[in-house]
């Protein structure tokens, strides 16, 4: 049994443990407060338990929506102070004014400046102790990689960049090419490998080789050994799906569909009703939210944009059946006139004014109309053009898989990645859209929101 492995954190476990100890510390805090000073409004009692459970839910809503639990921006001292703030800010706020479910307004102002500075101090003593202890290199994930030569690079990098505490140490050559050399990632010989495994405390082994002649008999008797000394061994796709979120077309190729197998939501008579009820709602409001912004935009239109106020355009949608989308205009006029482009982030036929629609998300109220009449959903993959789709599908495996669900205004591509500019670009907004369809379910839905709720709040829009 392997009596040397360190202790390590899954992201999953990680975001557990935030939320965790985001509500135990607040609630601590809150119960030393009313304990030593004269503080009123928020007390501990059997007849009002409901208080901390309102309180805790807020802190994990209000908390998501500002990405308190993005692991990225966790680890980061600067970035979560802003999250903190924002945070506490928010809950104290939302917390006051639903005094149904709350305590009543306290007379006595100070008492409320009391509650937002216990709520504030309380996260922010948290996080800087799992900035400085559980972020920190010594909870850190130390994988080793089995792979071909010509996959190393990528696969660090991909796999580093989605999880901030994952270190790959070493890699083990499975093809006969020359060797690539990487810093600080060792190249590690079939007969070292024990040795490196144990000397190094590795959390995990990862087989992401696509020539089964690589897999030897050695290093299969290796891994055995290794596997009934109680070490982690995974394979790549099902690792980079769960620490990235996205599936990895470019590695299933031919394998694709025991890969992927469809979310039972897509058939589930129940969860279409109630998501489709739930459209109609948010449309309506939508639709009469943009109503009250129209004026502002009529005026921002005449003066930054100078042309039609609304901007059609065809988009390929479910089963592959085309639709006009409707937009407000954020281009020049004639943005087109030498063929359809890619938009990009900084796209020189977007006005000033349009470059506020599109970062505010203001431009695609309109759509709402699109919603109502069942063209879209609320969240699924973004609609594009039919042009586009016909080059990507030409060049790109298993691009028509995301018209088995209707297009959406927002979706996991959209809150996971910027714009999409290159064919390679829409290659890893098809991995998200896949993984949506893949795990499509009213908890990812809710994320999805939470996150679009972010995007416009921290004016990241398209």
């Amino acid at each position: 049994m392997n009596k040397h492995k360190e202790i390590h954190f899954e992201i999953s476990e990680r975001k557990i443990l935030l939320r965790i100890f985001d509500i135990i510390s607040v609630l601590f805090s809150l119960y030393i407060v009313s304990t030593v000073f004269d503080f009123s409004y928020f007390g501990f009692s059997k007849t009002n338990f409901y208080w901390t459970i309102v309180l805790g839910l807020y802190l994990i809503i209000i908390g998501s929506i500002f990405e308190m639990y993005n692991l990225q921006v966790a680890s980061s001292q600067y970035q979560v102070i802003k999250s903190i703030i924002l945070t506490s800010s928010t809950t104290v706020l939302v917390y006051l004014l639903t005094p149904i479910y709350t305590p009543v307004l306290p007379s006595n102002r100070i008492q409320i400046l009391i509650f937002f500075i216990s709520i504030f101090l309380a996260l922010f003593s948290w996080r800087m102790i799992y900035v400085r202890f559980f972020a920190s290199n010594r909870f850190s994930k130390k994988v080793i990689l089995i792979c071909d030569n010509d996959q190393v690079k990528e696969l660090v990098s991909g796999l580093e960049s989605a999880d901030p505490h994952c270190k790959v140490l070493g890699f083990v050559n499975s093809d006969s090419s020359n060797e690539t050399k990487l810093n600080n990632v060792q190249n590690i010989t079939i007969d070292g490998l024990q040795k490196f495994v144990k000397e190094n405390s590795i959390s995990e082994i990862v087989i992401a080789s696509q020539k089964t002649d690589g897999i030897t008999v050695t290093l299969y008797n290796q891994l055995i050994h290794l596997l009934e000394n109680g070490y982690i061994i995974r394979e790549y796709t099902q690792v980079y799906e769960s620490i990235t979120q996205r599936i990895p077309v470019q590695y299933v190729s031919r394998d694709f569909y025991r890969y992927f197998p469809f979310s039972r939501s897509n058939q589930n008579h129940f969860y279409i009703l109630i998501i489709r009820f739930l459209e109609i709602i948010i449309s309506i409001i939508g639709l009469a939210f943009g109503l009250v912004l129209i004026p502002m935009v009529i005026l921002g239109n005449l003066i930054g944009n100078r042309g039609k106020l609304f901007y059609t355009q065809e988009r390929v949608g479910k089963n592959g059946q085309v639709f006009e989308i409707i937009k407000f205009r954020t281009m020049v006029k004639n943005a087109e006139t030498n063929g359809a482009v890619f938009a990009t982030s900084n796209d020189t036929r977007i006005t000033p004014f349009g470059k506020i629609l599109r970062k505010s998300r203001i431009d695609e109220f309109p759509q709402f109309y699109n919603i109502l009449k069942g063209e879209m959903a609320v969240i699924g993959p973004r609609p594009e053009r039919p042009v586009f789709v016909n080059e990507i599908a030409a060049s790109m495996p298993f691009y028509e898989t995301r018209h088995v669900i209707k297009p959406g205004l927002t979706g996991w591509a959209q809150v996971n990645y910027s714009y999409g500019e290159t064919i390679e670009d829409s290659l890893i907004k098809l991995q998200y859209d896949l993984y949506y369809i893949k795990h499509r379910s009213l908890f990812l839905d809710f994320n999805i929101m939470f996150k679009t709720l972010s995007t416009v709040l921290f004016y990241r829009g398209q």
